[in-house]
């Protein structure tokens, strides 16, 4: 009998907790943005190119660009980056980025803007011709990790391989970084590490648990459940993020979606909230969270994925 009072007031405690939460339920499915729209000038979207870098070494990726058709070389362009850029850029996928960007550029909701759509590594000599969508299979050990590895990948090796033949801006305030899932911790991490470099974010289903973490490593690798901790204790990064999570994200032996997401914003707000407390100089995070009814998929993700772009950029209007 006592058991079962504690269960019953277990679920009547989480689920006044749900309904204090503002779940977004509607207007989750594909918008005009997605789509080829008329009168819209058609950009051009180039790939796939193979890299291998000497920074994450043994590996290879893919890479695609997409070049808006209002670019002009003379004119610095903004820059987005998306993790896992095979699913980001497919046109008929869930997120459908560069045609997004065509749309929102053209009606002035975002600058001109290259977008970078580059896929994990794999350990191999050649890029694998049948992976489609699937992970390579060092996604992991870059997209989860803490170091600055693959933001150092970012930084000192695709923006200067990009920037031969466009010209790129050098104002972090322009520049986004992008992913779902590992990618968006992927991306989190690159904006956290070099937020000189980097400055706005796109964050969907995030993976902000102990994938990454190795306790039985020398030193210890931190994981991405580490994160909020770090947020509370260190010095405000001038970051601006966009959150989307789904409440029924996954939970299992690396960590709960959810509950990890939500304890990121948790984080920044305190850390928001003390630094003004103390009078502390310097930059707050700026964010914004969308929490909807979904699962650990892209869908949610890509519908919201305008709004995003709209928000991120909204600072500079």
């Amino acid at each position: 009998m006592k058991f079962s009072l504690i269960l019953f007031l277990s679920f009547l405690t989480s689920t006044s907790m749900f309904s204090q939460m503002d779940i977004r339920t509607t207007g989750l499915e594909l918008t005009a943005e997605h789509f080829p729209q008329a009168g819209v000038p058609k950009g051009d979207f180039k790939g796939p190119f193979e890299f291998h870098s000497k920074i994450i070494t043994g590996t290879v990726r893919q890479y695609w660009l997409f070049v808006p058709a209002q670019y002009k070389p003379d004119q610095p362009a903004s820059v987005l980056v998306f993790q896992d850029g095979f699913r980001a850029s497919n046109p008929q996928g869930s997120i459908r980025a560069p045609q997004v960007m065509e749309n929102l550029i053209a009606k002035g909701d975002m600058p001109v803007t290259i977008g970078i759509f580059i896929t994990p590594g794999n350990r191999s000599e050649t890029y694998p011709d049948n992976l489609g969508s699937s992970n390579p299979n060092n996604r992991a050990n870059e997209y989860d990790a803490m170091d600055d590895t693959y933001a150092r990948f970012i930084v000192e090796e695709m923006l200067p391989l990009i920037g031969k033949d466009y010209n790129l801006t050098n104002d972090p305030e322009q520049r986004a970084i992008c992913g779902t899932s590992s990618g968006a911790i992927a991306a989190f991490t690159v904006a956290w590490h070099y937020p000189n470099m980097f400055r706005k974010v796109f964050s969907a289903i995030g993976s902000y648990t102990s994938i990454g973490f190795r306790p039985n490593e020398t030193p210890i690798k931190l994981g991405g459940q580490d994160y909020p901790a770090l947020i509370r204790r260190e010095p405000i990064r001038p970051m601006r993020i966009f959150y989307q999570d789904g409440s029924h994200d996954l939970t299992n032996e690396w960590g709960d979606w959810f509950l990890a997401n939500q304890q990121m914003v948790s984080a920044m707000t305190y850390a928001n909230k003390h630094a003004d407390d103390m009078k502390t100089p310097g930059p707050r995070y700026a964010f914004k969270k969308v929490w909807t009814d979904g699962e650990h998929s892209d869908k949610h993700a890509g519908a919201l994925f305008p709004e995003a772009l709209r928000w991120l950029w909204e600072d500079g209007k």
